[in-house]
């Protein structure tokens, strides 16, 4: 059951709405790049994943989004959870392993978590958010709430056994989820035609009867307004969505990839032609002061961050023990 698929269309958002949609990728792209250069001067321990080019995806959904909805997110989350609503400053604390960060130093980059701005988690199991997701709208199904839990993940996760297993069990019992698919084309280092049988990933969707869309995922406009037509779908009763967002990866699978699974001109091309900031601004006509000064905010605000990482607070040694429970 196909709701829609959303084509290239004529602005509908407000202009002044656009240009915040601008502004908050903005923030995500520059945090991110801040984030990268400070993991390769070996501040951040662990593994790196950036969304370089999927900013538009977590701008999208998550401004379509109401008060009291909640998302689950991938081991790629510093886009989702900045647009979700938490402070730059709480995410960089949070790599920098501080008491001060969303999850308190636990988590790390692919486990930012922020109960109360309604992020249940990233999760750096693939597809490891997705029950979680089914969990949380079975339990807004019985309260009678009318809240949607949404669930982001890339198409190599579409392969295992817990998204069958979740679309299933979300369409059985009707819940009012939303499946976010980025569809980037590369499950890590494997290329889409390497681990798909099909090309149309809406058909996915087929097997459960799930009403399914698929969109633009580098046009924000366009994502928003599919997730508001998707969310109020699942909000009306009517049932879960699977939400297929065809954008592209401006970066390795972490950082560090050398990408030799990817054509070298790949990615230079991709960032000429189908970067969704540059898309955006090209389509608001925003003259080159307005954006410098966008761009000079966004910077400011992440480098900001780091300051406030730098002085946040070392967890005691004590406490490395705490919320394990096996």
């Amino acid at each position: 059951m196909t709701l829609a698929t959303l084509e290239e269309k004529g602005q509908t958002v407000p202009a002044e709405r656009l240009k915040e949609f601008l502004r908050e990728m903005l923030l995500i792209r520059r945090f991110e790049e801040k984030v990268e250069e400070r993991f390769r001067a070996g501040e951040l321990p662990g593994f790196l994943h950036v969304a370089v080019g999927q900013e538009a995806v977590a701008v999208g959904v998550c401004r379509a989004l109401e008060e009291g909805d909640v998302i689950a997110s991938t081991h790629r989350a510093h886009g989702h959870t900045i647009a979700k609503g938490t402070h730059p400053n709480e995410v960089m604390a949070e790599l920098y392993g501080k008491v001060e960060g969303c999850s308190h130093g636990y988590g790390g980059s692919m486990h930012l978590y922020d109960m109360e701005r309604g992020n249940l988690g990233a999760n750096a199991v693939v597809g490891g958010g997705l029950p979680a997701i089914v969990g949380s709208a079975l339990a807004f199904k019985l309260r009678g709430e009318p809240r949607v839990a949404v669930a982001f993940f890339g198409d190599g996760a579409t392969n295992i056994g817990t998204f069958h297993e979740s679309l299933n069990l979300a369409q059985l019992w009707r819940v009012p989820a939303l499946f976010v698919c980025e569809h980037n084309r590369y499950a890590e280092s494997t290329p889409a035609k390497q681990h798909l049988p099909l090309e149309d990933m809406a058909k996915r969707a087929e097997a459960f009867d799930m009403a399914a869309m698929t969109v633009d995922g580098q046009d924000v406009e366009a994502v928003y307004e599919a997730s508001k037509k998707a969310l109020k779908h699942a909000r009306d009763g009517k049932g879960p969505v699977f939400l297929v967002a065809d954008c592209v990866r401006l970066s390795g699978h972490y950082v560090g990839d050398p990408q030799v699974y990817r054509p070298k001109e790949e990615i230079h091309e991709l960032r000429q032609t189908r970067d969704p900031i540059d898309l955006l601004r090209a389509r608001l006509e925003i003259s080159d002061g307005e954006y410098e000064e966008m761009d000079a905010e966004a910077a400011r605000i992440a480098e900001d961050s780091v300051e406030f990482a730098k002085k946040g607070t070392d967890p005691k040694p004590e406490d490395a023990l705490k919320n394990v429970y096996v």
